[in-house]
């Protein structure tokens, strides 16, 4: 078993998760991954294990591997600690970034803005998660980075409903993100921490809505009934 094919295993399967092509929650049979992956049972596990280690997977005894869920427990924890873990990563990169570390920023913002060009979701999605990975990296901060990395999990699992506008005010929101990506990088690369906390809470505010329509639809398309109505219907 070649370390590519591990490698391989393991980079798509956190993709399909993030991209929710695997569902929240939802089971994974080693059976059927090891036959799709060409990997045998032992390599497979050990990819399991590192995506656990990740937070992508949870493994339980005698139960096998889940994608990691999104319940209503984990959402609500996400929105209230969010911009905590954004704003103070984004201060700590405006004053740790290195020259290299912005050129892989530019880069993530240049693929981003290839997907959005080209109306690609998923594209878009993982491109942004790249995109504050990398400003996650820039912290140089282990404890951060850690939380930073959970988080973007679901931020990105999340994130599929805002790169999928349903309106034209939504694709307006979408520049206006792609907008504030050049501006952050612009504070960061100045080293104005204070510039660049703001810029990244105004950026969670701008997606924050969109994200809460994925846990909180719109209702059903049914005729609402008064009561008064009722008592009079035969």
């Amino acid at each position: 078993m070649s370390q590519s094919s591990k490698e391989e295993c393991f980079e798509d399967l956190k993709r399909r998760v993030l991209t929710t092509e695997l569902a929240p929650g939802s089971d994974l049979d080693e059976a059927r991954l090891s036959e799709s992956y060409g990997i045998s049972r032992t390599p497979l596990r050990e990819v399991l294990q590192r995506l656990a280690g990740e937070g992508v997977v949870r493994i339980e005894a005698n139960r096998g591997a889940k994608v990691a869920s999104m319940n209503v427990s984990d959402m609500r924890t996400f929105f209230q600690t969010a911009p905590l873990i954004y704003a103070n990563i984004a201060r700590l990169a405006a004053e740790n970034r290195t020259s290299k570390q912005l050129v892989e920023l530019k880069n993530a913002q240049r693929s981003f803005l290839e997907a959005i060009s080209s109306e690609d979701a998923t594209g878009a999605a993982l491109s942004n998660h790249a995109f504050h990975d990398t400003i996650g990296n820039m912290a140089h901060n282990p404890y951060l980075s850690a939380c930073l990395d959970r988080l973007l999990i679901d931020h990105t699992r999340l994130g599929q409903t805002f790169y999928r506008p349903a309106a034209p005010s939504e694709k307006v929101l979408i520049l206006k993100a792609a907008e504030q990506h050049d501006a952050m990088i612009s504070a960061i690369e100045a080293r104005e921490a204070a510039l660049a906390i703001d810029l990244t809470l105004q950026h969670w505010d701008l997606s924050r809505d969109r994200m809460e329509r994925f846990v909180r639809p719109d209702p059903l398309p049914v005729e609402v009934i008064s009561l008064e109505d009722r008592r009079d219907a035969v």
